[in-house]
C-alpha cells in the first residue's frame, strides 16, 4: 500500500488568533494510541480548550485536547481528554521552557493535522490579549472590509 502524502487538517483553534498575540510557532508530533489515530482520521477532535506545558523532566505535554473515544472501539478504548506527549527536539523544548517562564506567556495549539501520514500539532508561544486589543483588532478588520467594499463598488461602476 502506498504511503500517504500531503496534509489533512483535522482540527483548528480559530479563537487562538483572536484571544492571543501569537509568537513563535513550532510543529510537534504526538504520541497517540491506535484508537486515537482512527478517531483523528475520521476528523473528530477539538483543541479549543487545550494548552501545552513543559514539565520538570524536560518533556512537553498537550493537555485538555479532546479526541473522542473511537466509536467502534472495545474496552481498550482511550480516554477522551487524556494528557498526550508532544515530540519535539531537545533544543526546541528548552526554548519553549524559557519562553513560558516569562510571565503572561503560554503554549497553545493552533491546529491538529496529518502530515505525510503522521499526526502533528502546531503549537505557538502566545500572550493573552486585553479586551481593548480585541476591540482594536475588530475595528481594524471592519475598516479594511469597508475599504475593500468601496474599492469594489468604485471599480464596478468605473468599468462601465
Amino acid at each position: 500500500m502506498p504511503r500517504e502524502t500531503g496534509t489533512k487538517l483535522v482540527a483548528q483553534n480559530r479563537k487562538a488568533r483572536h484571544d492571543y498575540h501569537i509568537g513563535d510557532v513550532y510543529e510537534a508530533g504526538l504520541v497517540l494510541t491506535g484508537t486515537e489515530v482512527k478517531t483523528l482520521r475520521a476528523g473528530r477532535a477539538t483543541i479549543a480548550e487545550a494548552y501545552a506545558t513543559v514539565d520538570e523532566h524536560g518533556e512537553a505535554w498537550l493537555i485538555n485536547a479532546n479526541i473522542p473515544e473511537y466509536e467502534f472501539g472495545t474496552w481498550r478504548n482511550h480516554s477522551a481528554r487524556r494528557t498526550r506527549k508532544l515530540l519535539l527536539h531537545r533544543k526546541e523544548i528548552l526554548k519553549l521552557s524559557r519562553a513560558i517562564d516569562d510571565s503572561g506567556r503560554t503554549l497553545i495549539p493552533l491546529s491538529l493535522y496529518f502530515k505525510d501520514g503522521y499526526a502533528k500539532v502546531e503549537i505557538a508561544v502566545a500572550t493573552g490579549k486585553k479586551d481593548w486589543d480585541k476591540r482594536h483588532a475588530i475595528a481594524e478588520r471592519d475598516a479594511k472590509r469597508e475599504m475593500q467594499r468601496a474599492l469594489a463598488h468604485k471599480n464596478k461602476y468605473n468599468a462601465r
